[in-house]
């Protein structure tokens, strides 16, 4: 027999200002559950997880909680005011009998002492020690909102680990698609007010979304062509009936009520980056480049080539010197030895991970305008600023709110809009990742394929990295680092390990002393050899021609239908150009297949 629920929500729902933000929530937590709460940004996730923690009221519904049942919440932004240090911060979150111990392992293996002033944490130190404390009593219920946030990779993996061998149930919600896969096994989608659950963990969400909201969209089409008919029945039936008319005009009202009630999902994000004329096949060359702080060095006798259309990952630990090496790799700042030689021609654009570009005094209007109208250039081409914030999921009302005032993802959204709107054969993003929805992260990969110009990537987003980059530059410690091909997951096939935390004083293990690996030189004349892309692209070439061929048997398996073109023209149309663009592309990976096999026997 299963056990009762831990806690139980039903029928929630909550307005804020007049708009309803939740209208009918349901979340069910068992022992043992691992769920994922997912949705749009704005779409209530963190307040619905503050009502099941019992720290916002819901204007109805019912929040029942079994007696004894310990519940755990992390918050975005913890309160550390009123603690002299982080360890009485997490100390004071233990309930009678919970193990002291517990507090100072835990904040050790997030890389912290114990002692720190929490006044002066920065944004990732602070997250670890609200983690800390939300781990640290060991309790039934564990809700965690956006626990990877500011956290680097050796501590994401950490907190992976830890999560899967704790007993509590863990109610998640992430941007970060490997850890929501890794851990849960239920989800539960929370889209225009309303929740729904499915068995499944967010591996096998995406694709159940997808199905869900394309038969929505066709009843939706039968709805309005039902409403068509009844019009047209009105207008020009028999009228002698006059009861039937009544009944049948009844209907009609309430067809148009269920059509106007109906929300539709929340728009999407239209990016797309400002082309600049390309720049030279070089982009960038560092040659024997070192850079210390003090003793400590950063960067030491780093040899790399980048070159036009390149897409460069950089990892490592917090404090490894990834904002460093990129001000070096654009030229911001000098080396202290070797030398940088930057390409013809360049027009980068940089997001740096502190946003330092939003002042909280600035309207929104103000950061994509610089304070000069209401329009904004992008690829040659003056737009209104309100219609170029719709793009990007800002409501026209939003036009005029200081920065101040909007949310995380909102001011990330922002700076990437500014980024965009600018000319560029450069992109240089630092934690581009931070707050943005699963959504809004698909659209930024897209962009970031069509992307023209060069590219370098600084995340801690495992899965993001893997889609966007093709080849992956990592710290192995003490200013050393080492260029992979492929993705973060090639990276640790390759390496046979992850990203290390960067060693402490305290530490007496040191990284192995890897040599740095050159891009391959050119192949003498008549002896051609496959360098390193190459060599990733001849791996991966199967797995796309698979993809491709499963793509074109279903394509076609929807063009068999015989009515599909009367009763679904516009369906019928995208199919088609759909299959002749993946027979094409099809053909293309054949041929390059073919021509990277002979090369590498060759």
């Amino acid at each position: 027999m299963a056990a009762p629920p831990l806690l139980t929500l039903q029928d929630a729902a909550l307005t804020f200002g007049g708009t309803p933000l939740i209208t009918r929530a349901d979340l069910t937590i068992a022992p043992g559950d691992r769920t994922c709460l997912v949705g749009r940004n704005g779409s209530g996730k963190s307040t619905l997880m503050k009502i099941a923690a019992g720290l916002v009221e819901p204007d109805k519904g019912r929040l029942f909680v079994q007696p004894g049942t310990t519940i755990r919440y992390l918050a975005q932004e913890p309160d550390f005011s009123g603690f002299a240090t982080t360890l009485d911060f997490v100390e004071a979150g233990l309930a009678p009998g919970d193990p002291v111990h517990r507090a100072r392992y835990l904040l050790e293996s997030l890389g912290m002492t114990g002692e720190e002033d929490p006044s002066r944490l920065s944004g990732g130190e602070g997250r670890r020690v609200a983690l800390a404390r939300a781990l640290a009593p060991e309790p039934d219920v564990l809700l965690l909102d956006e626990p990877t946030n500011h956290l680097d990779l050796p501590a994401i993996e950490w907190l992976e680990a830890e999560l899967k061998g704790i007993r509590a149930a863990l109610v998640l919600i992430s941007h970060d698609r490997r850890f929501l896969s890794a851990l849960s096994r239920a989800t539960v989608w929370l889209d225009r007010g309303e929740t729904r659950r499915i068995e499944q963990g967010f591996s096998g969400f995406e694709a159940w979304r997808d199905a869900f909201l394309e038969e929505e969209e066709r009843n939706q089409h039968k709805l309005d062509r039902k409403i068509a008919d009844e019009e047209h029945w009105l207008r020009y039936g028999v009228t002698a009936r006059r009861k039937r008319n009544v009944r049948r005009l009844g209907n009609l009202h309430a067809l148009r009520k269920d059509r106007r009630e109906h929300r539709r999902p929340v728009g999407s994000v239209s990016m797309q980056a400002g082309d600049a004329e390309a720049s030279g096949t070089l982009v960038m060359e560092a040659r024997a480049v070192e850079k210390s702080y003090g003793e400590r060095r950063i960067v030491d006798g780093v040899t790399l080539r980048v070159m036009r259309g390149d897409r460069l990952g950089i990892v490592g630990a917090n404090g490894a010197g990834k904002s460093t090496l990129i001000k070096l790799m654009t030229g911001e700042i000098p080396p202290d030895g070797g030398e940088i030689v930057l390409g013809t021609n360049l027009k980068p654009v940089i997001l740096d991970q502190g946003r330092a570009a939003l002042e909280p005094g600035m309207t929104v209007t103000d950061v994509l305008t610089g304070g000069r109208g209401d329009s904004v250039t992008v690829n040659g081409r003056s737009r209104h600023v309100i219609g170029y914030l719709k793009d990007f999921l800002f409501a026209p009302e939003q036009a005029r709110t200081p920065v101040s005032v909007l949310s995380g993802g909102e001011r990330n959204r922002l700076l990437i809009a500014k980024a965009l709107a600018q000319p560029s054969n450069l992109l240089v993003l630092d934690e581009p990742t931070n707050d943005l929805d699963l959504e809004t992260l698909d659209l930024l990969q897209e962009m970031l394929d069509d992307y023209e110009g060069t590219l370098l990537l600084v995340s801690h987003d495992r899965d993001f990295l893997d889609r966007v980059v093709g080849s992956v530059l990592v710290s192995e410690g003490d200013g050393r680092w080492v260029e992979y091909a492929g993705g973060y997951t090639d990276m640790l096939g390759q390496r046979g390990k992850g990203v290390e935390a960067r060693a402490s004083g305290k530490s007496k293990d040191k990284p192995e002393k890897a040599e740095p690996r050159e891009r391959a030189a050119p192949p003498p004349p008549g002896k051609p050899k496959l360098g390193f892309k190459d060599q990733h692209e001849l791996k991966t070439l199967p797995a796309r021609i698979e993809k491709l061929e499963k793509a074109i048997v279903q394509l076609k398996g929807i063009l068999e239908d015989a009515d599909l073109y009367a009763r679904d023209p516009a369906r019928f149309e995208k199919a088609s150009t759909t299959l002749a663009q993946a027979e094409t592309e099809l053909a293309a990976a054949e041929d390059r297949w073919l021509e990277l096999e002979m090369l590498r026997d060759g």
